[in-house]
């Protein structure tokens, strides 16, 4: 899954750029086969940045956005919901359109567990971006792209910035820095709590199948 992430992040994001002039429009093919791979290795980790990220199209801001929610290794100092949360629901998803009952892979079947946990830690981190920019919204003009993506760094404690952080009034600000802290403890915390809490029941009750979609 972090080598999909890599080579995908990097030709979405060269494909994007490749004729933007206030990036990387008027390098040389090597330089700009450089910077997409760099960056799409920053935005799942370090941060760091060659080009003015808030030059970028706003198309390549969308891009950016997934990569970091999604952001590094599990159990990493990488923030976002983790490549293998990302995994798992992608397994899940193809192992229903199979019809299979159980998500297997590799000659192993992944727990129904460990399936709702990955759903319980993307639904955590989607609220807390949602509510973070709903929260923003209302402090600031600014589009809602560059919005997004502060706060989406801010989740997955990125670094990577658009310049909206200076330019907000001190709620915004501290609804950032609540955010990165949330962020790195929230889906992390709550990965770990819901590991450790079993219940056996004695007893079961009658199924029920609620029509989805």
């Amino acid at each position: 899954m972090t080598t999909i992430l890599l080579v995908v992040g990097a030709i979405i994001w060269g494909a994007l750029e490749w004729s933007n002039d206030d990036t990387v429009g008027g390098l040389g093919v090597g330089d700009k086969i450089f910077h997409s791979l760099f960056a799409s290795v920053m935005m799942r980790s370090g941060g760091f940045a060659l080009t003015d990220t808030g030059a970028s199209h706003p198309a390549t801001l969308l891009a950016t956005d997934a990569l970091m929610f999604v952001g590094g290794g599990s159990a990493s100092t990488a923030g976002g919901i983790k490549v293998a949360t990302l995994a798992v629901l992608f397994l899940a998803i193809i192992a229903e359109a199979r019809g299979d009952r159980h998500v297997r892979v590799a000659n192993r079947t992944i727990p129904d567990g460990t399936l709702r946990l990955a759903i319980s830690v993307t639904f955590l981190g989607a609220t807390l971006v949602l509510s973070a920019t709903a929260l923003l919204m209302l402090v600031t003009d600014t589009p809602l792209d560059r919005i997004l993506f502060e706060v989406i760094s801010a989740f997955a404690t990125c670094g990577l910035s658009v310049g909206l952080s200076e330019e907000l009034p001190p709620f915004g600000k501290c609804v950032l820095s609540a955010l990165m802290v949330a962020g790195r403890i929230g889906p992390a915390g709550l990965a770990a709590a819901l590991a450790v809490r079993q219940r056996n029941l004695l007893y079961d009750v009658p199924e029920e199948r609620p029509i989805i979609g």
